[in-house]
This record gives structure tokens, sequence and C-alpha cells, in this order.
């Protein structure tokens, strides 16, 4: 019956904004769990939050993320990427895939990341974004590139900014459908070893201004936990992370109070 994918497709229309890779959603368990407050952390999936933090990797690495959108299969969303470090920078490779058969937003993207004396970093990522219909309504592309830059103020306090397709570059030419902008301020504050809390404000030149902000604990030396909350709507999260030697997995989950839970995970190893 024709009507089950109809409202498959209406479901993701509705909170594509939310969770569509066109949107430069974060990505990684350890930022999903902080409320998605990245902007300002330097670690693996800086190669798709800001690719400035990848100046502080020193491993080839690779990871995968997966996150189940509203505990609705169509709505899943996949990440998969890869860093090398080499003696210019550091190189980093993604490939993001959310939505089903019925509609589909698949990112490209090839990143780049370098300090500039030891407390201030930049990176740029060049992306290419298609999104897919069926039932014969084809398909969009486009290339945009983003940027974004990290300065650590003293040992304890890290600012961060990134953009997100600064040129507003066009989709496609029916309705002047256009990939969003989108500017990110932050901030993360190590009150010690142990204890770091991030936040940011994100700005969608569509939509409006969120907030975001977490926290993060080390309980022992191999696992961590996590809380974070975000604006516009609002919603809450939390999460756990393991580390063992070379491998790291991310355990998270977003809650919105209509509906409902998000899981996230993700797993990094480093060579």
């Amino acid at each position: 019956m024709k009507i089950i994918p109809v409202f498959l497709f209406l479901s993701v229309l509705f909170v594509l904004k939310a969770a569509g890779g066109n949107d430069n959603t974060p990505a990684g368990g350890r930022s999903a769990g902080m409320g998605s407050a990245s902007v300002a952390l330097n670690d693996f999936w800086a190669v798709h939050n800001n690719q400035a933090g990848l100046a502080g990797l020193t491993d080839i690495a690779a990871g995968v993320y997966f996150e189940n959108r509203f505990m609705m299969k169509e709505l899943s969303r996949k990440v998969v990427a890869v860093v090398i470090p080499a003696r210019s920078g550091v190189f980093g490779l993604t490939f993001d895939n959310f939505g089903s058969s019925l509609y589909s937003e698949n990112k490209v993207g090839l990143a780049f990341g370098r300090s500039f004396g030891s407390n201030f970093s930049a990176g740029i990522k060049l992306d290419y974004l298609n999104t897919h219909l069926s039932e014969g309504y084809g398909n969009n592309s486009a290339v945009t590139f983003e940027a974004g830059v990290l300065a650590h103020i003293n040992k304890n306090l890290t600012l961060a900014a990134h953009v997100f397709n600064p040129l507003n570059v066009k989709l496609s030419n029916e309705n002047d459908e256009r990939i969003p902008s989108i500017i990110r301020l932050g901030a993360a504050y190590n009150f010690s070893e142990k204890l770091i809390l991030t936040g940011e404000a994100e700005k969608n030149i569509d939509q409006k201004m969120l907030i975001k902000s977490g926290v993060e604990y080390r309980v022992v030396e191999q696992a961590l936990v996590r809380a974070g909350i975000t604006s516009n709507p609002m919603t809450y999260s939390f999460g756990c992370g393991i580390e063992l030697k070379k491998l790291k997995v991310d355990l998270s989950s977003t809650v919105h109070q209509v509906l409902g839970y998000s899981p996230q995970v993700s797993v990094c190893y480093y060579f």
C-alpha cells in the first residue's frame, strides 16, 4: 500500500531539519551525550564537527557512528570517517548518510586541519552533498565547504568557531532550495583532568539560535559519564564512554519530550 511510504516520507520531512545531513548535525557519541556541544572539543570526531580540532591528533584512526533518530530506522544516520596525520597537518575523509531508500541525504567530505603554534589551529573541509528522492523525483547535488578555528587561551580554556556553507550554496533551482548556512561559537573549560564543561551557540540562518551545553566526568581512567541539554526544541542527553588503549566506544541518547529517544553509538580505533 502506498500510504505507508507516504506516511514515512512525511515523517522524514517533519524532522529533516533536526536530523538531516544537509544541516551538518554533529557526529560522535561523545558530543551527542554532551548536548551536541562539540565545536571546542579536540577528539577524533573533529573531522566532522570542527576540523581545527584535527590538529591535536597524532595517530591514524578510523571510526563509525550510528544514530537511530526517534527509534525509527527510516530516520537513521550513519557516519564513517578516517583521519591520517602528516607532516603538514592532519587529513580526514568522511561519509555521512541519513534516511532510507525513500529519502536520503549523503555527504562526502575531505578535511584538513593544522596547528599554527602551540595555542591556535585551523581547519577546512570540502563537502559534496547529494539528496535522493524515490518515486522518480531523482537527485540533487552540490559542492560547498566548511571551516573552523580553535584557540587554547590557557591550559583550562578553549575557544572555537566554525562555519558551514558560508556561501549559502543552492541545492536546487526549484523553489530556490539552498543548503543552510550554519555558524557555531563555543568554548570548553577543563576544571581538572577529570571534569570538562562545554557550551556553544549555533545559528542556522533559516532557524532560531540553538544554545547547547554539556559536561563530561572521568569516573576512572577507562570510563567517563556525560550529560547535556539543547534548546529549540528542548532536548536532554546523556551517555558514557569506555577507553581501552586503542579502542574508544561512546554510547549516548538524546531525549525529546514528545518524540522520545534517539540512541547513538560510535566506535573509534587508533592504529
